[in-house]
């Protein structure tokens, strides 16, 4: 089947003209369209070239004021998704008769058959037993529509989404700390400051456009301090490197934090006014000496000291984290760690002091404001609270007790279909068997269910193994917003329009509530009348949405949540004395009642699964600059898959020699879940006890045969960067 899926779907490259033969041949644009980049959180500005509605290239944006028309690798090339030969034109049904494993179908016919499965399941197994996994690369409209469709339609408790796999954690660390879940800070602020912190996160190849913003205040003088187990591009012009052993990064915390007491570089009064919990955080780090955090790190004493030096007599500083540090099972003490750091110096809430994530996919951070998440509702509002259940409820014109209660997270729900709990799965903008760790176990479950459909405008390897696909819709195809790194709510404007049978996602989602039979305020004209609903809904909520409006959105180029009333100009910078906050009043600048921020005493526990004589050596995972996420639209661009067509396994020197590997041989490396095979690279940027893969291919390419699915407690995002495995050299000389 694999052979014939991808003679007809892919993944096939393409490429085309550039900008000069196209001029030479007389194809200009009939228009240009100011939009954003479909990747990463970052979202870039652009405007995209149009010849009768086809994108045929890329102009700058020069005047959107977060990239000022820089662009990276991807964001140049993303138009080449649009009109590809892969695109699903058609609505498709599994068909095993047929060589390529499906046949096309009739849409409508399509949307009936998926309603009568979900009818079917749902009479015969309850409303829980089919069950919602979206994704935070939708618009924020569309992330807001699939938790009202979920929870008023399938009436299920059970829908999640891939930020799972993303800002999860650091997302709970900001709420137990701040109250309130995104960035504090506008980047500008990243220019002003003396002294920046960047932990886990491979900034030049994951989010290029921040590193301007890093370099802009290294040329003004600041120091930059990297935090992460191989030596990144950012790393090599960093003035600190901590070589940190994976899994370990809340010791480093720690360790930093009591020097920083020691020697009184931490500011008591910020402490004594806005914060509480200090004591014991104090007396708890205590315990991580200067040699004891060395020795658990594997950063040597002198490098840590010098951390600690730079943050702790610092006047104005920036902490940066990213997945290094969040994708653990104990992700969330992990970003409580980088917390800790920041309001013991006190440097928040004012002009070049402040903390941010780095978030990963295109809607990251709007994509768990809104109601998608298991335990949410709109505005961030907590699916178990009476108060905010009562408000919704009223928005959306229910009884309360209609709204299902907190369901489980995306892993747990394949669990779910293992125990036979679940029977039925739709999935949106989520490619689970190449996304999610111990991807061997997630192909059995896709294949145990009894009914799958999955909406995309690619056929994944995941919708592989759909019943019914559905032909959805590319970001450049339909317009609505998205929430980027910052905290700016940003305009995505419709481009062109969607080929054949494809059509809009919100569209397909409310044509199944209509054909289930439950379409009650699923009957929305457009992502304007859904984004007003979600004003309404947001009002009052820690995300509060409700003074944004598109004209608004336009006129300022983004508008930063919270924003409560539309004569409100948005907040840049949250907890700055006298801000808005509709949890404190006034209080302070932290969302709790009093207005004060919480430390936390994080305990420090090692990876679930810890090296030991048969699997010596640890794995950790990432991604390329040419590549994103599942690969399932990168691998489809050719400049941008001829930059990386394969993985590869990344092996220190002294590594390599021990196991007899050269580079360029294929290396064999082994979990506890599976094994793959791997042209070995061989570099000094890296630690001996470490290898790395990246992780956005499939099948034996796939790095998530690997990894665990250990997860946070908290957050339940699973544990990618850190698992026990061994290498050898392969008897494969190419791989497959």
């Amino acid at each position: 089947m694999e052979n014939a899926y991808f003679k007809k779907f892919g993944p096939h490259t393409s490429y085309q003209l550039d900008d000069q033969e196209r001029s030479d041949r007389g194809l200009e644009p009939d228009k240009l369209v100011k939009t954003h980049c479909c990747f990463c959180g970052q979202q870039c500005g652009m405007q995209l070239k149009v010849r009768e509605n086809k994108i045929i290239g890329i102009e700058p944006w020069e005047e959107f004021p977060f990239n000022r028309g820089m662009l990276c690798p991807k964001g140049v090339k993303r138009y080449l998704q649009n009109s590809h030969p892969d695109r699903l034109l058609h609505a498709y049904a599994k068909d095993p008769s047929s060589p390529e494993g499906f046949r096309a179908m009739d849409y409508d016919e399509a949307v009936k058959k998926v309603a009568q499965e979900i009818n079917k399941i749902q009479a015969q197994h309850g409303y829980d037993a089919f069950a919602v996994l979206t994704g935070a690369s939708l618009t924020t409209e569309k992330t807001y529509l699939m938790g009202k469709f979920a929870r008023l339609c399938l009436k299920t408790a059970n829908i999640d989404y891939n930020g799972r796999l993303c800002m999860v954690s650091a997302g709970a660390a900001c709420k137990k700390a701040f109250g309130i879940d995104r960035s504090a800070n506008a980047w500008d602020d990243i220019t002003k400051s003396d002294v920046i912190w960047i932990a886990g996160s491979n900034v030049a190849e994951c989010s290029p456009i921040t590193t301007e913003y890093i370099w802009a205040a290294r040329e003004k003088g600041a120091k930059i301090i990297v935090v992460d187990p191989r030596i990144t591009p950012i790393a090599r012009t960093c003035d600190l490197y901590l070589p940190v052993k994976p899994g370990r990064d809340i010791v480093l915390f720690h360790g930093v934090l009591n020097i920083m007491i020691q020697n009184n570089w931490i500011d008591q009064k910020f402490i004594n006014e806005h914060t509480v919990g200090f004591e014991d955080l104090k007396e708890h780090v205590s315990q991580w000496t200067l040699d004891k955090t060395a020795k658990e790190t594997g950063i040597d004493e002198k490098s840590i000291m010098k951390a600690a030096e730079l943050w702790g007599q610092a006047s104005k500083s920036f902490m940066l984290h990213a997945r290094g540090i969040e994708h653990h099972s104990h992700g969330v003490e992990n970003c409580l760690g980088a917390i800790n750091l920041v309001l013991a110096s006190g440097r928040i809430g004012r002009e070049g002091c402040g903390y941010g994530m780095i978030t990963g996919q295109a809607n990251g951070q709007g994509g768990r404001e809104h109601g998608q998440k298991c335990d949410q509702l709109p505005g961030n509002r907590d699916i178990e609270n009476p108060e905010h259940r009562e408000y919704i409820a009223k928005v959306w014109g229910v009884d309360e007790k209609d709204i299902p209660r907190k369901g489980v997270d995306a892993y747990e729900i394949f669990r779910k279909v293992d125990r036979g709990e679940i029977k039925g799965l739709l999935s949106i903008c989520f490619n689970p068997l190449v996304s999610l760790p111990d991807n061997n176990f997630i192909r059995k479950m896709l294949e145990k269910l009894d009914f799958f459909v999955a909406i995309d405008f690619f056929m994944s390897e995941t919708a592989q193994y759909a019943d019914i696909v559905l032909p959805g819709s590319l970001q450049e195809e339909d317009e609505g917003t998205v929430t980027q790194v910052e905290g700016r709510v940003i305009k995505i404007n419709k481009v062109v329009d969607a080929p054949g049978d494809a059509r809009a996602d919100w569209k397909i989602i409310q044509d199944i509530a209509r054909e289930v039979g439950r379409n009650h305020g699923l009957k929305f004209e457009g992502p304007r009348e859904i984004f007003e609903e979600l004003r309404v809904a947001s009002k009052g909520g820690i995300s509060d949405y409700y003074g944004i409006t598109w004209e608004k959105i336009e006129k300022q180029m983004g508008v930063f949540w919270p924003c409560p009333t539309e004569d409100h100009p948005g907040t840049p910078r949250l907890f700055e004395p006298g801000s808005w906050n509709p949890i404190a009043k006034g209080a302070g600048p932290f969302y709790f009642a009093d207005g004060k921020a919480r430390f936390h005493a994080a305990k420090y526990s090692p990876p679930k699964e810890e090296t030991d004589k048969e699997y010596p050596i640890i794995l950790t995972t990432g991604r390329v600059v040419s590549q994103f996420l599942s690969g399932n639209q990168t691998r489809r661009i050719g400049p941008l898959n001829d930059q990386c067509p394969e993985p590869f396994v990344e092996i220190h020197p002294k590594l390599a020699q021990h196991f007899g590997i050269q580079n360029g041989d294929m290396v064999t490396v082994e979990s506890r879940r599976g094994k793959a095979d791997f042209k070995a690279m061989v570099v000094k940027t890296i630690r001996p006890d470490t290898v790395f893969i990246p992780y956005h291919w499939e099948g034996r390419k796939s790095a998530n045969q690997l990894t665990n699915s250990a997860q946070d407690p908290i957050s339940k995002i699973p544990e990618y960067k850190a698992c026990a495995v061994k290498i050898y050299k392969s008897t494969r000389e190419v791989v497959q």
